[in-house]
């Protein structure tokens, strides 16, 4: 008995012996039937192959049905990578698939918005828009591997919580075994409290804000890279690391999705050496708002990022000393150069392209500053109780922050709508597929 020839990936055919026999696998992306052939263009997770079929009694089964060829190697330039598969075996390893919703053999995914999240199974088999996702997976990838060449230790928090992080209006309510619990809006108290052990860490996983914004940048759960960091000086300290994973989030762009990058048309940024800085007061002053306003609007921030661009050629900049009741309680008020202002803070927001994609800062660690924080706000220290035996016990001064991968990845692309990144997003409106 013939054993079969190892499974041949559609990026490894280029590289075959010509007259060898190759196994491929995958699904039937194309077929173009003409007078006296076909051609099948076969998708597996490396890209594309071409099989040209001479039998005319050869069955080639509807696209996107999973099959297996093979065949033999054989040069043509006219094929992808210069080399096809001839006088190949077809063997269906499923039943006939139904006609997608979507010509996934177009180069283009031209369809309504819709159209895409409501076929989401279907229609991230596109090789444009899985491409996307390719540059998420390869930014996650740069993420971890930048913090953990810098001492970083990858944590996971629970998603159940008592109470919430940062607002009660906007958190999800669930039925924990008979009582009140929440879906976390983050996992900031933890990785607080991991820094009390590992001095460093950060966690990649879901967060939730049960936000009623049917907005083209918020989504009800969201994809969250966390990191936290201790004994720092303030919030550019910890500013100066976010700076170092963008870098590390783009080399793995290039690096392990190089060929996503053309697909998905992304325009991937260069990180500069330091990401400009502006004052919040000053950001308020540069777009002609009010010196009282409490927060950046949209277009505030859309006119800032032109500024960085156009001032310092910079996709990024920093608006730091975010007024401190726009902050959470945890915040640590403004220090810097030996100044103590009460109404700012020693936070900042990371804008990529006109958009908020980071907030971070400094936290407060000393447990009588959190005491002053929480009695501010009229409630009792003790609902806090499990959170605040870290600092009890001593922790040091730090700081961190939190990137919004499907913002990132949407600024990458471009795209008109975060959902149009996303694997299957949720919002207002959606709770399926």
């Amino acid at each position: 008995m013939t054993s079969s020839p190892p499974r041949t990936l559609c990026a490894q055919l280029p590289a075959a012996e010509p007259a060898s026999t190759v196994r491929l696998q995958g699904w039937v992306h194309r077929r173009r039937e003409l007078a006296a052939l076909t051609f099948l263009v076969l998708r597996d997770r490396t890209g594309l192959a071409q099989v040209v079929v001479k039998d005319t009694d050869l069955v080639v089964p509807p696209e996107e049905t999973t099959v297996e060829v093979v065949g033999t190697a054989t040069a043509n330039p006219q094929a992808p990578g210069g080399l096809e598969v001839t006088d190949p075996a077809i063997t269906a390893l499923t039943e006939p698939a139904a006609t997608p919703p979507v010509e996934l053999w177009r180069p283009a995914l031209n369809v309504s918005l819709p159209t895409l999240l409501d076929h989401a199974p279907v229609t991230w088999r596109h090789p444009a828009q899985k491409a996307r996702w390719q540059l998420a997976a390869a930014s996650l990838r740069g993420f971890r591997e930048t913090l953990d060449a810098a001492g970083f230790t990858e944590i996971h928090t629970p998603k159940f919580v008592e109470s919430a992080t940062e607002s009660g209006a906007n958190v999800f309510c669930v039925d924990y075994f008979g009582r009140p619990a929440y879906l976390a809006q983050s996992p900031q108290f933890y990785k607080q409290q991991m820094v009390g052990v590992f001095e460093r860490v950060y966690e990649v996983g879901p967060v939730f804000r049960a936000e009623p914004h049917d907005t083209v940048r918020h989504l009800a759960e969201y994809v969250s890279l966390d990191a936290e960091l201790g004994f720092v000086e303030d919030h550019r300290d910890v500013l100066r690391v976010l700076r170092e994973v963008l870098a590390g989030m783009v080399a793995s762009v290039h690096e392990h999705a190089s060929a996503a990058v053309g697909l998905a048309g992304a325009d991937v940024p260069v990180v500069p050496e330091e990401i400009p800085v502006l004052h919040f007061r000053d950001a308020l002053a540069l777009v002609g708002a009010p010196a009282d306003e409490p927060d950046l609007a949209p277009e505030h921030e859309r006119a800032i990022g032109a500024w960085a661009k156009a001032e310092h050629g910079s996709d990024f900049v920093a608006v730091e000393g975010y007024p401190m009741a726009k902050r959470p309680f945890y915040t640590h008020p403004w220090s810097r150069d030996g100044a103590e202002e009460a109404r700012w803070s020693n936070s900042f927001d990371l804008l990529f392209r006109g958009l908020e994609l980071v907030t971070g800062g400094q936290r407060l660690h000393r447990p009588s500053a959190y005491d002053a924080a929480i009695r501010a706000r009229g409630e009792d220290p003790a609902a806090y109780a499990a959170y605040l035996q870290a600092f009890e016990h001593g922790m040091p001064p730090h700081g961190g922050f939190a990137i919004g991968l499907e913002r990132w990845t949407g600024r990458l692309v471009e795209a008109a709508n975060v959902r149009e990144v996303t694997l299957f997003p949720r919002d207002l409106h959606r709770l399926t597929p």
